[in-house]
């Protein structure tokens, strides 16, 4: 059964316009309220929000749609994603809600649920919600409204909690780090987590107006991290996007890591104190260097669909701990329920403290293979899987890589747009080999 309003990670789009609006949201959180109370009599949710000037509207529809149901609602305020994530869990609470719509501009916001365990909903959950969203409101009367109120120093019980997966015998001092918070959720936050490891922290993108989220500065744009390591001579960069779920590195030579490296260099620390690691998932986008590298050290490597729900999904599934997404979204199982981009960070920097060295010398054998990734827009009612020759020159293909490049062809989910992915060890290889495939879908 197909989902109306939930993709592959919550509920997003551009405010005021469907579904991202008050008398939506408002139904959305008495449907989901509905939903809790079939299980439990008195449910309690929490919400938290990053930084988009639409926080406010959306924080407040949510609060209403729960009370008319009859959930208690706890608000608290800015926060990381992964922290509602947390605080759900150590409160007890029925259900966390996030208002954010990650790594997007201002103008797009979203919800996002997680279960009183910390993790991501489950299909099924998503399928009931959009269900009861068809039905008729049952409001509660007066005597059985919920209740809201405020929990004070969310922000602070989220930081020690990120600080205590940092280890006890282990100190950031004479680190000089930039923090860039994408003028989001973790502006007030990432800073202080570094600063009060030990480590020298010059902050960007810190300073969030309701309007500059992700402009610029973050994840998703770190050439800002790169400029500013250079001109504060730091021998680290940190940036998260607005939600803080997503980490970049940067080294003190302005060098870029991506989540694919990061992911590595949690499981070699991990074998390098000898702890076992008996596989990681990655994505169907996760670098092949990097599979060839855990395989040639013993550890298993399984690719799941693209999304850090999908790579949760697979971590249960074999009951291991460490995977994530070229993008940045990192889980480590043992240490959060959920992708964290402030804990992923310290688990990376634990590798360098205890080493000694930094992060290009402790990747020095992975050489990441080159990947060419075309878009090809399609016609309307275009079928692309049935284009001529595509299965053809796609064997084709794969025959001549072999074991040294695979091929990912696949469609995007927001755009009419196929995407052809060719990873080769020759670049120049994977270049031609894409274009061969492209040609016999765009004719």
């Amino acid at each position: 059964m197909s989902r109306q309003y939930f993709g592959t990670d919550g509920i997003r789009g551009t405010v005021g316009q469907s579904p991202i609006t008050p008398d939506f949201v408002l139904r959305l959180a008495h449907a989901v309220g509905r939903v809790l109370k079939r299980t439990e009599a008195k449910p309690t949710v929490l919400i938290g929000k990053d930084t988009r000037i639409s926080g406010y509207m959306l924080e407040s529809a949510l609060e209403s749609g729960f009370n008319s149901a009859g959930v208690e609602v706890v608000l608290l305020g800015p926060l990381p994603t992964p922290g509602v994530a947390y605080l759900t869990r150590a409160q007890r609470a029925s259900l966390g809600v996030v208002i954010s719509a990650s790594h997007n501009p201002f103008d797009d916001n979203g919800i996002k649920f997680f279960s009183a365990q910390g993790t991501k909903l489950s299909d099924v959950w998503e399928h009931d919600v959009e269900a009861t969203l068809e039905e008729a409101p049952v409001w509660v009367d007066s005597a059985n409204l919920g209740k809201s109120h405020r929990l004070e120093d969310a922000a602070g019980r989220y930081i020690e909690f990120c600080k205590s997966t940092f280890a006890n015998n282990l100190s950031l001092k004479g680190l000089r780090i930039v923090v860039d918070a994408a003028h989001g959720a973790a502006y007030n936050i990432a800073p202080k987590v570094f600063h009060e490891l030990g480590a020298e922290v010059v902050a960007i993108g810190c300073a969030p107006d309701g309007l500059n989220i992700n402009k610029g500065v973050g994840a998703t744009h770190p050439e800002a991290l790169i400029e500013a390591v250079r001109a504060h001579r730091a021998d680290l960069g940190i940036a998260l996007d607005g939600d803080a779920d997503r980490l970049q590195l940067v080294d003190a030579h302005g060098r870029l890591f991506n989540g694919d490296e990061l992911l590595y260099l949690m499981v070699d620390d991990r074998l390098r104190r000898q702890e076992p690691v008996p596989g990681v998932v990655g994505t169907l986008m996760t670098n092949m260097a990097i599979e060839v590298a855990l395989k040639a050290r013993g550890v298993q490597f399984v690719r799941a669909k693209v999304g850090d729900r999908y790579v949760l999904e697979e971590l249960e599934k074999n009951r291991w701990l460490l995977g994530g997404e070229g993008s940045g979204h990192l889980l480590a199982l043992d240490k959060h329920t959920t992708g964290d981009g402030l804990i992923s960070a310290l688990q990376v920097l634990q590798t360098t403290v205890r080493s000694g060295k930094g992060l290009a010398e402790l990747l020095t054998d992975i050489a990441l293979f080159p990947q060419t990734l075309l878009n090809i827009r399609l016609k309307p009612g275009q079928d692309w899987k049935t284009s001529p020759g595509l299965d053809a020159e796609t064997r084709a293909v794969e025959a001549e890589l072999g074991q040294n490049g695979r091929v990912l062809i696949r469609a995007s989910g927001t755009e009419p747009l196929v995407r052809v992915m060719v990873e080769a060890r020759d670049g120049v290889q994977a270049k031609a080999c894409a274009q061969r495939i492209a040609r016999t879908i765009s004719g």
